[in-house]
C-alpha cells in the first residue's frame, strides 16, 4: 500500500506496523524491512530537513522521526538486546549457569583493588603477590589493568582470591567502573595521612552502583601524620561505618611499604565474601567470562586477559571474545607459567585469537571455529556501524547551508593507536570530554591496538591530515617514512595527561580569534569648517584617552549612535599632520562623514584579539 504523496514522494504506509533495527543502522536497512527503495527515503529525510546518504548510519532519532512520517513504530535494539538475540539463534544462554544446584561449586572471589591516585593501591598489590609493577609503569601511575590470583590460608582451609588492579588516574573512569561490573567485592585503599579525595568518592560510586560489598584498607599507617581513626570517621558520611562503629563495613589498617596487616587484609576479604556473598559456578560447562585487558604481542600476536566467570577454559576451545575469535592455543597466568585448564575466577592470557579484543568484551566458548566466525562477524558488522555513528557529524540542510556561508567549520581528526585495548579506549574517552565551544569539533575516525601502520598513514592522509596519536606504540619502519615523506603529524606518548594538555592547547589554536573592543578617545565637536575638495572637518576638544589617525571612529549625537564604523582619515593640531592628540588639546578631524553638528561627539576605538581561556 502506498502512502500519500510526502513532499512529492511516495512511499509504503506501515499502519504502526514494529520495525526493530540495530543501532547504527542505515536508511538502506530500514528500506530493506519495509520493502521501499532507499533513494525515496532520502528524498524523504531531505523533505524533512535532514540530509542523510542511504548508506551512511544514522541516529535513533532520525530512524524514529521517519517512521513515524511513514506510520512504522520504529525500535531500536540496544546492543545488549541484539547480542542476546544473536546469541539466542545459536542457542548460546550468556551469563547463566547451566545445570542445576548440584552442579555449582564454590569459587575464589573476585576483587577490584579501588582509590584515589598514589594511595598506593598497586604497591599494596606488590606486597600482596611479591612482585613489582610500579617500576614498568610511565610516571608511577598504573595505566593498565592487570589480574592476579594469590593464595593465602584462613581457618586453616586454603583459599584463593582474584585480584583485578584498576588504574587510579580519574581519565580511567570508564575502565575502574567496568572493573566494579566484574568483580565481586572492592578493596577500597585510603592513604591514612590524607583521608577521602575525589577519586575515593568516585571509587565508592562505582561499587555502590554494582551493588558489590567493600573492605576498606587504610594504608600507609607507619608515615607521620596518619590518622586511621580520621579515615574511619570521615567514610561513615559516605555510608561506610567500620564495625568498631557498630557497622558492617570491615576497614583494616595496612603498610604495603612495610608489609604490615596483608594477611589480615586477605583474611578480611575472604570472611567479608562468604559472609555476604554466594560465590559458586558451575565448571562442567563451556567457559563464559570477561576480557579485562588486550594488547597485540609483536611475537605472540593478539593477547587477551580474560577473567573465566562460569565453565572451565581448555586449550583447543573454540573462542569467540567480542569481535575476535580463534581458537586457545595457549594459556598463561600472571607468572607466565603455562596453564592447560583456567576454573572459574581464573584470570588468564589467552594465545590464539584473530584480533584484539576490547576491554570489558565478553568471551565464551562455542561449539566450533564456524559458529565462533560467525558471531564474531555479526559483532563487528553492529560495532562498525555504532562506531559511524559516533564518528560521524550529524548535520541537517540548515546547519551545512550556515556552515556553507561562515566559511567550513574547523575539526580536529585523531587516529588513536595504544598498547592495549583499555588505554585507548579511557584516552578516548577523556579527548572526547574536552570542551572548546561548538566552533571546533574533535573526531576520533580510528582507534586501534598495535605499532601504528602504513594503513594508519594513509588514512591520515585521505582524510586531509588526521593527527596520529600513538600511546606507548612506535610506528613500523615504513609507516614512519611515508610519514615523513608525506608530512603526516604522528605524536608519541607514554602518559595520559601529556596526551590531553596537548591536544586541547591545539583545539584551542584552532579556534578563530575573538576580538573585544577598546575606546581609545572621545572628543567634542566645537565648531565646524568647510574645506573645499575635503567635505566638512571638525574642530574638536579631545575630552578623554587619544584620537589616533587611521583609528576606527563613530559619530554620537545626543547619546544616539549617528554613524558606525568609521575611519579618521585626516588629524591635524594647529597646521601640522599629526598621528595622535592627547585629552584636554584642540585638534581638526576628518572621519569622511558629512552630516557633522556642533557638541556631537567623535568616539575613537580600535579591536584586540581577546586572549583566550
Amino acid at each position: 500500500m502506498q502512502a500519500p504523496a510526502i513532499g512529492g514522494i511516495n512511499a509504503p504506509r506501515g499502519n504502526g506496523k514494529v520495525v526493530r533495527l540495530p543501532q547504527g543502522a542505515s536508511l538502506t536497512d530500514f528500506a530493506e524491512k519495509i520493502g521501499a527503495n532507499p533513494a525515496s527515503l532520502v528524498a524523504i529525510m531531505m523533505h524533512l530537513g535532514e540530509m542523510v546518504t542511504a548508506t551512511q548510519s544514522v541516529t535513533e532519532e532520525t530512524l524514529q522521526l521517519l517512521g513515524e512520517e511513514l506510520d512504522f513504530n520504529v525500535q531500536v535494539v540496544s546492543p545488549e538486546d541484539e547480542d542476546r538475540e544473536l546469541l539466542e539463534s545459536f542457542d548460546i544462554e550468556f551469563g547463566e549457569d547451566e545445570g542445576g544446584e548440584e552442579h555449582l561449586v564454590i569459587r575464589p572471589p573476585v576483587v577490584t583493588v579501588m582509590g584515589h591516585v598514589d594511595h598506593g593501591k598497586t604497591k599494596l598489590l606488590d606486597a600482596i603477590r611479591n612482585a613489582n609493577v610500579v617500576a614498568g609503569e610511565a610516571g608511577g601511575i598504573t595505566q593498565h589493568i592487570g589480574a592476579y590470583q594469590v593464595e593465602t590460608v584462613v581457618d586453616g582451609h586454603d583459599r584463593r582470591i582474584t585480584f583485578i588492579d584498576t588504574p587510579g588516574h580519574e581519565a580511567f573512569t570508564a575502565m575502574r567502573a567496568r572493573g566494579a561490573e566484574t568483580t565481586d567485592l572492592v578493596v577500597l585503599v585510603i592513604a591514612a595521612d590524607d583521608g577521602v579525595k575525589p577519586q575515593t568518592t568516585e571509587a565508592i560510586d562505582h561499587a555502590t552502583a554494582a551493588g558489590v560489598p567493600i573492605v576498606v584498607a587504610v594504608n600507609k599507617v607507619d608515615k607521620e601524620g596518619a590518622d586511621p581513626q580520621r579515615v574511619r570517621a570521615q567514610l561513615t558520611e559516605y555510608g561506610l561505618v567500620a564495625e568498631e562503629f557498630g557497622g558492617q563495613t570491615i576497614f583494616v589498617d595496612v603498610s604495603a611499604k612495610m608489609g604490615m596487616g596483608i594477611d589480615s587484609l586477605l583474611e578480611a576479604i575472604v570472611l567479608t565474601a562468604d559472609a555476604e556473598l554466594d560465590l559458586r559456578a558451575n565448571p562442567d560447562m563451556p567457559a563464559q567470562g570477561s576480557a579485562i585487558e588486550a594488547h597485540l604481542d609483536k611475537g605472540r600476536g593478539p593477547v587477551a586477559t580474560v577473567l573465566v566467570q562460569r565453565g572451565t577454559l581448555r586449550i583447543g576451545d573454540s573462542i569467540v571474545c567480542g569481535g575476535a575469535y580463534g581458537r586457545v592455543r595457549a594459556m598463561l597466568d600472571e607468572s607466565g607459567n603455562i596453564l592447560h585448564e583456567a576454573l572459574p575466577s581464573r584470570p588468564v592470557q589467552v594465545l590464539g585469537l584473530t584480533a584484539v579484543p576490547g576491554a570489558g568484551d565478553n568471551f565464551l566458548v562455542v561449539e566450533d571455529d564456524r559458529v565462533a566466525r560467525q558471531i564474531a562477524d555479526k559483532r563487528q558488522a553492529r560495532k562498525r556501524n555504532a562506531d559511524l555513528l559516533k564518528s560521524r557529524p550529524k548535520q541537517s540542510l540548515e546547519e551545512l547551508f550556515d556552515d556553507l556561508k561562515r566559511g567550513e567549520r574547523q575539526e580536529l581528526l585523531l587516529i588513536l593507536k595504544g598498547d592495549v585495548s583499555g588505554s585507548v579506549e579511557a584516552l578516548e574517552d577523556s579527548l572526547l570530554k574536552i570542551d572548546v565551544g561548538n566552533e571546533v569539533n574533535l573526531r576520533v575516525i580510528r582507534r586501534g591496538v598495535g605499532a601504528i601502520t602504513q594503513d594508519d598513514v594513509n588514512l591520515s592522509l585521505a582524510s586531509d591530515g588526521a593527527v596520529i596519536i600513538g600511546f606507548n606504540v612506535r610506528p613500523e619502519r615504513n609507516a614512519q617514512e611515508l610519514a615523513d615523506r608525506e608530512g603526516v603529524d604522528i605524536r608519541f606518548y607514554s602518559v595520559i595527561y601529556q596526551a590531553i594538555e596537548e591536544i586541547e592547547a591545539a583545539l584551542k589554536g584552532m579556534l578563530k580569534p575573538e576580538f573585544e573592543e577598546v575606546q581609545l578617545g572621545t572628543a567634542q565637536i566645537r565648531a565646524v569648517f568647510k574645506v573645499p575638495k575635503i567635505n566638512n572637518i571638525a574642530g574638536c576638544m579631545v575630552q578623554s584617552g587619544t584620537i589616533n589617525r587611521n583609528a576606527k571612529a563613530r559619530l554620537v549625537r545626543q547619546g544616539v549612535v549617528i554613524s558606525d564604523n568609521l575611519t579618521v582619515s585626516s588629524l591635524r593640531r594647529e597646521k601640522d599632520d599629526v598621528t595622535e592628540v592627547r585629552e584636554g588639546f584642540e585638534c581638526g578631524i576628518g572621519i569622511g562623514y558629512q552630516d557633522i553638528k556642533i557638541d556631537d561627539i567623535i568616539e575613537c576605538y580600535e579591536m584586540r584579539e581577546k586572549p583566550r581561556a
